[in-house]
């Protein structure tokens, strides 16, 4: 968790040196009634989860289990380096930087990182005892269900970003 706490960190800490407040909840806004529409009505469909979603191998292969830890941890944990079926992670990095105060983003972006994290890894310890490799994009594509889901609370937060830029702007 302290790779995706340190990730999230720099990003909160890099998108509060810029003044993108009130560009955030205009974004907020935009990008989850449009892929809150997509998501919910199961009209958005990515391409199935591959090896292309993942740390590449030759990054971990022939590694100790340490090294492996690491390159997994700092990659998989914040979120940031690969893919997330989930449109609901970009409204993460966006609603960062829509925090009011430098202090309060910058502790909003190391919960997320935190958040995702332990969220990743609680999912690979259960996998890891329960699934072998040919049930694990199975797995996978199981949770893509999800998106309906996630496309309901971009609706969510589209609609308190659009309140709040009326009530702020």
């Amino acid at each position: 968790m302290l790779p995706a706490a340190a990730a999230w960190a720099l990003l909160g800490l890099l998108l509060h040196l810029l003044p993108l407040r009130d560009a955030a909840l205009v974004l907020i806004a935009a990008y989850g009634a449009g892929y809150g529409l997509l998501e919910s009505t199961g009209r958005a469909r990515p391409a199935p989860p591959g090896s292309g979603w993942q740390v590449p191998s030759s990054w971990v292969r022939g590694g100790s289990g340490r090294r492996r830890m690491w390159v997994w941890g700092a990659l998989l944990g914040p979120g940031l380096a690969t893919r997330n079926p989930y449109a609901g992670f970009g409204l993460l990095v966006l609603a960062t930087a829509a925090v009011a105060g430098l202090r309060d983003g910058v502790l909003a972006a190391v919960a997320i990182g935190v958040a995702h994290a332990a969220g990743r890894a609680a999912g690979l310890l259960r996998d890891v005892r329960t699934i072998d490799a040919r049930d694990y994009m199975q797995a996978v594509v199981r949770t893509m269900y999800w998106r309906v889901f996630d496309g309901y609370a971009l609706l969510v937060f589209a609609g308190l970003a659009l309140v709040t830029c009326v009530r702020v702007l």
